[in-house]
Order: C-alpha cells, then structure tokens, then sequence
C-alpha cells in the first residue's frame, strides 16, 4: 500500500531506500534545529540560558516535521523544509534593526507568506521567476551564502565592531569592523570548530554539520565558554506558536517602506524555493528534459504555505532545503523519504532544551559553511559581462556590508535595468523588471521623498 500511494515503482525504488534517503536528509538538516534558535536568540537579544531559546528549537522542530510530512504526502516529492536560512537573518538582524518587534518580524513572514500563497495560486510566482534575469536569482543566493557566513564570524567573535557584543554596522554607527586575532577561549574554540566542520565535509561525513555542533559544544563547556544552565528543564515549550504581529511593521516604518520590506522577503522566497526543487529534481532524475517539473504546483503550494505557519509559529518561513539533495543521493525519489525525515524532526522536539548549552561559537561554523555552499552559486554567473555581473556583484557584496538582503536586492535590480537601457537593449527588460526597479528605486529615495511630502 505504501509503495502504491508513493509510486515506487514508477520511480524505480522501494522502501528501505526512501527510508535511508529520509534519514540522511534528516542528518543533514537536523542542525538547523539549534542553529535557527541560536540566529533568532541573538537577533531578539536573548540570553544563552533564556527559556525562549528552548521554545525556538522546539517551535522549529515542529513546524520543520510537519510541513516535511505535508511535503511527502501531497506533492510525492523527497523535499524537505525547515526554517530558511538567510530569511531567519533578515528577521533577526534586518527586520528588528528597522525597530520591528520579534513578534512584529514574525508578521512579515506571515504576510509574505500569504502574499506568495496567493501568487502561486494564481500562476504569477512562476512569471515573476521568468522574468528575473538567471544571473540575478543566482546572486541572490550567493550574496545570502555571503552575508550568513559573515555573521558566523561575527558570532565566532572573529570579526567585531564597537559595539560589544557584535551588532549589524547600521545600528552600531560610527564604528568600524575588525578582524579579531584569537586571543579569547572562546575564538579558539570557534576555530577548533571551523576546522571540524570543513574535515567532516570534505570527507563527506553523514551529519556533519550535527557532529560539528555537538563536539564544539563539548570543547566549549570544558573550556568554560558555556555551561549548563542551572534552571534547564528537560520538558519543551512552544511558547513561540502564535508569536506574531500583523500590524506592527506597519505602525513602525512608513507604508511604501512596510510593502517593500515584505515584497523583498517574498522575493527572496521565490528565488531560493525554485532553485532548490528544479536542481534537486533533476539530481533525482524526475525533471523533464526542459528542466521543468511535473506536478511542481503542488510542492510551491506546500512551501508557500509554509513560511506563512512559520511566522505563525513564530520560527521564520519555512521553506524547501537544498540538504534534500542529501537524501536523494541516497536514492530517494518519493515523498516517503520526506515523510520519514519530517517523523524524525518531530521526534527531535525532545532534542530542543539542549538548544540552552549550545553556544553562539558552536553553531558559527555550520554558518560559515552553510553560507560557502550557498555562495557556490556564483560559479554560474557570467562576471565577465558587465550586464550580469555588476549587478550580481552589488547584489552580492551590498547584502553582508550593510546587513540588509533588501538593499543588496534592490541595487541590482535597478543596476541591471540601468545597464540594459544604456547599452540600448530596453527590449530585454521584461514589464515586471520594470515594475519592480522603480518600486526599489522607491524605497531608496524614501527619506527624501518624506521631506517632499507636505507636513
């Protein structure tokens, strides 16, 4: 009966390989469990010892096995979701550093997740990704792999600014950032822990990622860089679900700010889901020869679905994770592997009070090498050709310098318009590049329009 519901051998498999492949995606990703409590824990300034930092492992866990399973049963595919890296950053540094509530946070993703529900029942996702140049979707992800791995050394105390401790260059005015010569326990324990994390994936090592965080954990609380806490509660809290504000970003940054805001964090989903399904569906061999999908609506419905019940939850936007690739080197095709992974996420909510000794130096180099691979993106950009490689290139270094993915978005959608009207090449600028540019053109010159606007 399993077989048959998953189409086993239509696809040219069978159980223990959908399961094998479940459980090495489930290896792969389970990090994310303590890295999204770590990235959100900093950005909403909690403690290493807060109880919220449980609830967000937890909250994390939960939403991450459930859309899986969803995944799996509905769409018939071996994606597997989680809290997205590079979004999780966008709320925990970009959105409260524009002076939004965690909860306030929350309800953006909630909004763009509804926002980018709608357009895919619609059929505009899917237009709108046509018409965004290749070399920029890939920038995207690239500068996202740039800016992630730069708060890994941020929280690896590597890199530092005035400001103790690190805080994103916008807020923290006036200071400069330094590259730090490890002096300090905990810089040494942080690069014990890159070294780990880049032997264990070189040698292509199951959980690696997992293993990296569990052994620098270790070294940290026998160094004294952390310690159990002493009110740890082995029982899970999910006080996080419903910890969302829909009208906060609204009361706090004006209108046009508010919707560029939320556009941009759609955008950003757009771009990082459809890479994800169409390049590991053609690793499984279930793309067509074009390169497109069967059945893909069902698998943007799920994901869209599941950033907006990850704002809900109060954990980020859940989205599609390339580490399925994982499991699909295994062998799985079906969504009985993501059926598997997402049982195995639910059964990691047990896991979450361990999220209260898991120090920022711990989870750091899983960031970094998270934010390489992502970064990898950049071998398929033509950066010889000024008309895609500038753009890429503002797209790519703007995201990390200035800890905003809009403003990086934003410079290079406006620079490639530029480029093309200059080399007289309008008639490859699709309506919606058009559109887009000048709304970014927009939230730049916001301030001074502000000063325009009668008082």
């Amino acid at each position: 009966m399993i077989g048959e519901f998953f189409k086993f051998a239509e696809r040219g498999t069978d159980l223990w390989t959908e399961a094998r492949g479940g459980l090495t995606t489930f290896m792969v990703m389970v990090y994310i469990v303590f890295l999204n409590s770590s990235i959100l824990g900093d950005g909403f300034g909690l403690k290493a010892d807060d109880p919220g930092r449980i609830a967000l492992s937890a909250g994390t866990a939960l939403i991450a096995g459930i859309m899986t399973i969803a995944m799996g049963a509905w769409a018939n595919y071996p994606f597997a979701l989680a809290a997205g890296l590079g979004i999780n950053a966008i709320v925990a540094f970009s959105l409260t550093g524009r002076g939004l509530s965690p909860a306030g946070a929350m309800g953006v993703i909630v909004l763009e997740g509804v926002a980018v529900t709608v357009l895919v029942l619609v059929g505009f996702r899917e237009a709108v990704m046509n018409a965004v140049p290749l070399a920029l979707k890939r920038a995207i992800g690239a500068g996202i792999g740039l800016f992630i791995l730069f708060i890994g050394f941020a929280n690896g105390g590597l890199i530092m600014s005035g400001c103790s401790p690190f805080v994103p260059l916008p807020v923290c005015a006036g200071t400069l950032v330094t590259v730090s010569f490890p002096t300090t326990a905990a810089q040494f324990v942080f690069l014990f822990g890159l070294a780990l994390t880049a032997v264990l994936w070189a040698r292509k090592i199951k959980a690696a990622l997992v293993i990296s965080i569990l052994v620098t954990t270790i070294v940290a609380l026998a160094a004294g860089v952390t310690k159990i806490p002493d009110n740890m509660t082995l029982t899970p809290n999910f006080s996080t679900l419903g910890s969302f504000d829909l009208g906060n970003v609204f009361s706090t940054l004006p209108l046009l700010t508010a919707l560029l805001v939320i556009f941009a964090i759609m955008l950003t989903d757009f771009f990082d889901t459809m890479g994800t399904v169409t390049g590991v569906a053609a690793e499984a061999g279930l793309a067509k020869q074009d390169g497109s999908v069967p059945g893909v609506g069902r698998v943007l419905i799920v994901d869209s679905i599941a950033a907006a019940v990850g704002g809900l939850a109060g954990v980020s936007s859940n989205t599609t994770y390339i580490e399925s690739a994982a499991g699909v080197a295994e062998g799985a095709k079906t969504g009985f592997a993501s059926v598997v992974t997402g049982v195995l996420f639910l059964l990691a909510i047990l896991l979450a009070p361990l999220a209260g000794i898991i120090p920022g130096v711990a989870t750091a180099p899983a960031l970094v090498l998270v934010g390489y691979l992502m970064f990898t993106q950049v071998k398929d950009i033509n950066v010889g050709d000024l008309e895609d490689g500038f753009p890429a290139l503002l797209t790519m270094i703007l995201m990390p310098l200035t800890y905003d993915i809009t403003v990086g978005i934003g410079a290079g959608f406006i620079s490639w318009v530029v480029i093309k009207v200059v080399r007289g090449k309008m008639a490859e600028i699709h309506m919606l590049m058009w559109v887009v540019s000048i709304a970014f053109v927009v939230f730049f010159a916001q301030n001074w329009i502000q000063t325009l606007l009668p008082k």
